[in-house]
């Protein structure tokens, strides 16, 4: 098994792509530290892995708080005595331009998406030192490599996260810790699930969310997670400060 006995923490681990992660962190042996803000879905997260005889547990957490981030650490220190792997996968989204985003929308976002990424790597990574080494991903997206209309605060956010893991790779090669990240495109979870549902004609709107990339269609977030195994697996050793993109083919256009 690719992750066996490593101890994974995975934010945002309660639904869509985190909980594909953890599945698939799990059922390669890892140890995983489902975090999420929302304690019922990370808990369902939890069930589903042990359903499977994997090993979970459930850390609450709300990434924009160094207080609640120090917290998870410890919890996890405390419990397994070691760190081995990070996947900052947790955010948030919002639609608006400049003019119309608030400032408070503007401070959430990048609170979340990328102040939750920095805080996270800042206590996970003297954890990883003391261990010896550590792998980290950083889940961006297409939105922070390619200009999208009517989300400013997103666009930013996950730019930001791109520019954050290239420094962190650069800072902490010398401790043998690699950081990468992997930018996926628009991916079916449940949120995206819920707005199809929810609109006026269903299959119309499934059929559009797809036509805009190559692959004419969504990507799935077992595909994301697989990309994220990747790139922490001892298969990927050479990789540091890189940027996996799986969107389809959307940002090659």
């Amino acid at each position: 098994m690719k992750l066996a006995r490593k101890v994974a923490i995975i934010t945002g681990a309660g639904s869509g792509m985190g909980r594909a992660t953890a599945l698939l962190f799990a059922k390669e042996g890892a140890k995983v530290v489902v975090a999420d803000c929302d304690r019922k879905s990370g808990e369902e997260t939890v069930d589903l892995i042990e359903e499977e005889s994997g090993e979970a547990a459930f850390v609450a957490v709300d990434v924009s708080k160094a207080v609640d981030v120090e917290r998870m650490v410890k919890t996890v220190l405390d419990s397994h005595g070691t760190l081995d792997i990070l996947v900052s996968n947790a955010g948030i989204y919002a639609q608006g331009d400049v003019v119309e985003t608030t400032e408070e929308v503007w401070h959430r976002i990048l609170g979340v998406n990328l102040t939750g990424v920095f805080l996270c790597s800042k206590y996970c990574v003297p954890a990883m030192i003391k261990r010896g080494g550590g792998a980290i991903v950083n889940v961006a997206s297409e939105a922070g490599l390619v200009g999208i209309e009517n989300q400013v605060s997103y666009n930013v956010s996950k730019s930001g996260v791109i520019a954050l893991t290239k420094s962190m790779a650069l800072d902490f090669a010398p401790h043998n810790i690699r950081v990468n990240c992997l930018c996926p495109g628009r991916t079916l979870t449940p949120l995206v699930e819920k707005v199809i549902v929810d609109s006026e004609d269903p299959e119309r709107m499934r059929r559009a969310l797809g036509e805009d990339r190559p692959l004419k269609r969504m990507g799935k977030p077992e595909e994301i997670a697989a990309g994220i195994l990747f790139l922490v697996s001892d298969e990927c050793t050479y990789a540091t400060g890189s940027v996996l993109v799986v969107d389809g083919g959307y940002t090659a256009q």
